[in-house]
């Protein structure tokens, strides 16, 4: 009996110390920037479906910069984490980063931005072609057929920035409204604001602008306002920011994603991956149009 009882002991400590070794299994999330509302949200969507999970999450913050994106897959990589996923600072140079991993057998997930080469598991994302098409219908349903119209694009190289952009001149090649003017304002809110000050005083008489996230568009609004003119914005992400300021009316709308959702089903499907499941190349988070 006494020898039942040891073993029935030695068999509730090796469950116990089966479970806590999972509660252990540690995942990250890197991230470009978390000077984003966007990307914030991601990672807290990540965040709480990690816990429910039982996995524990490093997050990093690669700040825009792909020399630190690619330092901070190396560390992840010393400290043996099982799974990475990662949101890229640049579609292109975040190949080296994601081949560091794939060297050290850890899988690779990208979020909201995809990577040009380098082996991933699975790429969570909104269809951003389509969001960008959206944003251009809108306006011309708003502002009409002939809108002249200006753009702010994100950060050049990223894979957010080239779809939207792909989507909103596949709307305005198939109307007949008027591009006046395309730049880079890299997703940032100051950059949104200086780079639209200065479109404006280039083109006076545009009636609506599409910038290629909330934060741009945010920024835009300032310089619109500070200019006394009458031009719609259309913004894109759907973040808090951005859809407060819908429903004040400055705003004419946003292309909404969904980043919780993003995030946490990056963990998800890096779950999956683990137990070596089969997952898709692709998963699909939907958008849509928010209007007051």
């Amino acid at each position: 009996m006494k020898k039942l009882a040891t073993l029935i002991s030695a068999a509730l400590l090796s469950s116990t110390i089966s479970v806590s070794a999972h509660a252990q299994d540690t995942m990250a999330i890197v991230l470009s920037t978390l000077n984003n509302p966007f990307f914030v949200t991601m990672k807290d969507g990540a965040e709480a479906k990690a816990k429910e999970l039982g996995y524990e999450l490093i997050v990093l913050d690669s700040q825009n910069d792909p020399s630190k994106e690619l330092s901070n897959v190396e560390d992840l990589t010393v400290r043996g984490v099982k799974a990475i996923l990662i949101n890229p600072t640049d579609s292109d140079a975040v190949s080296n980063a994601i081949r560091i991993a794939n060297r050290s057998n850890i899988p690779v997930l990208t979020l909201d931005r995809g990577a040009s080469r380098g082996d991933v598991a699975s790429h969570i994302a909104s269809d951003n072609v389509v969001g960008g098409e959206l944003a251009g219908h809108f306006i011309m349903e708003k502002v009409g057929e002939k809108a002249k119209v200006i753009q702010l694009e994100g950060i050049a190289g990223t894979s957010a920035a080239r779809e939207r952009g792909e989507g909103f001149m596949n709307a305005v090649k198939g109307s007949e409204m008027e591009l006046m003017a395309s730049q880079p304002a890299d997703f940032d809110r100051t950059k949104g604001l200086n780079v639209m000050e200065n479109l404006l005083a280039a083109n006076p008489d545009v009636q609506a602008v599409f910038a290629q996230n909330d934060e741009m568009a945010l920024g835009a609004l300032r310089a619109v306002q500070a200019s006394g003119k009458d031009v719609m914005i259309v913004g894109f992400d759907g973040t808090d920011d951005g859809i407060a300021a819908v429903n004040r009316g400055l705003l004419a709308a946003t292309v909404a994603q969904q980043p919780d959702l993003i995030g946490a089903l990056g963990i998800e499907t890096a779950v999956n991956v683990l137990k070596g499941n089969t997952v898709e190349e692709y998963i699909p988070v939907p958008l849509k149009v928010v209007t007051k």
